[in-house]
């Protein structure tokens, strides 16, 4: 338990190291924006900068923006992700301030799709561990739970808020590259940590009522129960059935490993849910 935890802190300080390198040598010298709070620290950092000549970094805006969503991802999402979640936002701030901001390129194109893609490999490490780089993807999450959609749908649209005020205080050209941002980020992130943004996991266990319960406190899923009967073992046992959402993947693994770790569990992409993807 103590290795995996070891090994999970330091996935997520790479996971960190490397978004904070492709935002310091990419996104931020060619002047596009990231997507995320990352973006958002980006255009409140140059407002502060060009109207009210206050220079704040974006390091410490990305710290300061992740606190009320913190607390909110604390009650409402899962104290596991939320916890770690927060430790790589206050990592990758602690990154943003002391590695140098230096251009490579003066190719915006390169920059962004560079930037994107080596941003990506980051924040999908750290979503493979079961954490996130905070900000939008708990609010993303939450927000799937409350209201009918995707997290996918949430995310794009906190994001086209980052890209239209952008647009419109600083200029169109380099805002609309962010969606060259959002885009390749995307597919690589999909890439490492799920092709999906939901999936649908079917467990057979003799241990139903204790994963039932687990699930239901821990991850605030639906599950759908069927009896089941094993043709080699011939003994009786209950096939759970949920919809989860890819970040809530590494907390499902670890309650079936933790309760039953011989379970046989068949994970599913999922392309659409028709009714409530929540709870109650």
């Amino acid at each position: 338990m103590v290795k995996a935890q070891v090994r999970k802190i330091i996935v997520v300080i790479i996971g960190a190291f490397i978004f904070a390198f492709s935002m310091n040598f990419f996104l931020i010298p060619a002047g596009v924006y990231s997507s995320g709070f990352s973006g958002l620290s980006q255009l409140l950092s140059r407002l502060f900068s060009e109207y009210v000549n206050i220079t704040i970094s974006v390091g410490v805006w990305l710290f300061l923006l992740n606190i009320p969503v913190t607390i909110l991802g604390w009650k409402k999402v899962g104290k596991t992700f939320t916890l770690y979640s927060f430790f790589s936002v206050i990592v990758s701030s602690f990154f943003l301030n002391i590695i140098p901001i230096q251009k490579l390129s003066d190719d915006i194109l390169l920059n962004a799709v560079f930037g994107g893609v080596i941003g990506a490999i980051g924040i999908g490490m750290t979503l493979r561990e079961g954490a996130s780089t905070g900000g939008m993807d708990i609010i993303a999450v939450y927000l799937s739970r409350v209201i009918e959609g995707s997290v996918g749908k949430f995310t794009m649209i906190l994001n086209s808020f980052i890209i239209l005020s952008a647009g419109f205080l600083f200029g169109w050209e380099k805002s609309l590259y962010t969606l060259v941002v959002l885009f390749s980020s995307s597919k690589v992130i999909d890439l490492i940590h799920t092709q999906s943004q939901k999936l649908t996991v079917m467990i057979v266990t003799e241990n139903s009522y204790d994963l039932k319960k687990a699930i239901l406190s821990r991850l605030t899923r639906g599950v759908t129960i069927v009896p089941a009967h094993g043709a080699y073992s011939e003994s009786g046992k209950d096939m759970l059935i949920t919809v989860i959402s890819r970040y809530e993947l590494y907390e499902l693994r670890k309650i079936i490993k933790e309760i039953d770790a011989k379970a046989f569990t068949n994970i599913l992409q999922t392309d659409s849910v028709i009714g409530l993807f929540r709870k109650d």
